[in-house]
């Protein structure tokens, strides 16, 4: 090799070391003095990894974009593995929703029941024991008026009535799943009574013991139907305790043929009243009663039950019917009577089915038959006719289920 050849090859060697030394250096880490950034975002993204996410788990229900969301039991917010620092529930406008913190700061929830047909939004922050926060937001809709089912209940939460009270429901929709809504309904008594739900339809169910309610003893209502499933697509709303308190056992029989009302107290006979119960053309109906409703005055129209004259105006209207105590829905009532004659009662029948005692016009004599059967009666009570000649009241016809037997009732509960 000649000399000239060699000074080539030592050239050639000593560019192709030097674009190897080159791309090592731009392979490897920065020099301080480089400009590119590079090294300030390294460090940064370094930090971050180095940063230990917070340990704390937060749980908001129901779950994000819920729909159809219980108006009881949405929107609780829990944390584990730290406590909660901040929660806030609004409404779709803004409007926000008071809450309980948990003395130990784990849980919250709403102070207020919710509406239905509502959007919540829900935004909680917690920290764990190093001070690291954890973040978590939801919302959620409500069951709406058409897609939910209540129960209007009677008798009311605290009131005290009479041994003949059934807890009768009337539902605002009707159902088809009578299971799962009367599984989700609980009458008890403290008597220890066997309590029993019989179905007239789809959308009322009584209850009541074999025989009328132990005097002085407690019933107690519990609704257990949030999210019951009623119908198809239909779900219950309602969580609630009702108790209340049988009174003394007071049953009062009406024989239309003797005309006399006997009202007995625990057994006793405490009066005997002289009555007028319907006319041969209007028979009152036999059976057991229950006081429904009690009224000092009201008006009665024949015209809403079906009494009328050729004109189609009723064939009596008196607007201050005094001491009216409500026995069916159909109108059947016992009350005071000021406009017939005195000696009507107890030796004739005239009325167009009602049980008539003799009263004051005004409701202001408590000396009347009237005014004392009133003062003496409460909601719940028992009044059996008798004699009349007529069909038994149906049992669905006021809260007159007593008019059925014991394995009739049975045979109408759903469970």
């Amino acid at each position: 090799m000649t000399n000239s050849r060699r000074r080539k090859g030592l050239r050639a060697a000593s560019a192709l070391l030097g674009s190897v030394l080159l791309l090592s250096a731009c392979s490897g880490g920065s020099s301080a003095s480089d400009g590119g950034g590079g090294s300030s975002s390294q460090a940064k993204a370094d930090e971050a990894a180095a940063q230990k996410a917070s340990e704390a788990q937060i749980k908001i229900t129901p779950a994000d974009g819920s729909d159809n969301a219980s108006i009881n039991n949405s929107a609780a917010v829990t944390v584990s593995k730290g406590t909660l620092t901040q929660v806030t529930m609004t409404t779709a406008d803004g409007t926000a929703v008071e809450g309980e913190l948990s003395a130990d700061k784990t849980s919250w929830k709403p102070s207020v029941q919710l509406e239905r047909s509502t959007t919540y939004k829900l935004a909680a922050t917690a920290k764990d024991s190093k001070g690291l926060e954890a973040h978590e937001n939801a919302s959620f809709t409500t069951v709406s008026p058409d897609n939910s089912f209540i129960g209007n209940f009677t008798p009311e939460d605290g009131s005290t009535v009479g041994v003949g009270m059934p807890v009768s429901i009337n539902f605002n929709k009707e159902i088809t799943n009578k299971a799962a809504v009367q599984k989700g309904i609980t009458v008890t008594s403290s008597s220890g009574q066997e309590v029993v739900c019989h179905w007239f339809n789809t959308q009322r169910m009584d209850c009541r013991p074999e025989d009328y309610w132990q005097e002085n003893s407690t019933v107690t209502l519990k609704l257990a139907l949030d999210g019951v499933e009623g119908a198809e697509g239909v779900f219950g709303v309602q969580q609630k305790t009702v108790t209340f308190k049988i009174g003394r056992n007071q049953v009062t029989t009406v024989d239309a043929k003797t005309k006399q009302m006997k009202v007995t107290q625990d057994g006793k006979t405490i009066r005997t009243i002289p009555i007028s119960a319907g006319s041969p053309d209007n028979k009152t109906y036999e059976g057991q009663m229950v006081i429904s409703e009690k009224f000092k005055e009201t008006r009665m129209n024949g015209a809403t039950v079906g009494f009328t004259d050729d004109d189609g105006k009723g064939e009596y209207d008196i607007k201050d019917v005094p001491h009216a105590m409500r026995l069916t829905t159909s109108g059947t009532f016992v009350h005071g009577n000021y406009w017939g004659a005195k000696s009507i009662f107890g030796s004739v029948n005239t009325s167009h089915g009602c049980v008539g005692l003799s009263d004051t016009k005004g409701a202001n004599d408590p000396n009347t038959p009237g005014a004392w059967f009133y003062d003496n009666s409460i909601v719940g009570d028992v009044v059996v006719v008798q004699n009349t000649g007529d069909k038994t009241v149906s049992p669905d016809n006021g809260l007159n289920g007593w008019n059925m037997d014991w394995a009739q009732w049975k045979a109408g509960s759903a469970v």
